[in-house]
């Protein structure tokens, strides 16, 4: 599990990395945008409610288990 969120991240970071770039891109000559910008933040958007539904699941089926600090300590 541990490796799956860490895939996740990296990917997460790729696409913000990637929305840079086209913003990089995209701003210095007074052309149309081509919509690169967007899809990125898109894609960051879908990894990280797949992220989040991923681990919800691994919780319902006990893959994981929460660990805080002790209550009452």
């Amino acid at each position: 599990m541990k490796y799956v969120v860490a895939l996740a991240f990296v990917g997460i970071l790729a696409s913000l990395a990637g929305a840079l770039f086209f913003m990089l891109k995209d701003g210095r000559d007074g052309r149309a945008k081509s919509g690169g910008m967007a899809r990125a933040l898109t894609v960051r958007i879908g990894l990280s409610v797949l992220l989040f539904l991923c681990i919800l699941i691994a919780w319902k089926l006990g893959y994981i288990q929460p660990g805080g600090l002790p209550v009452g300590k």
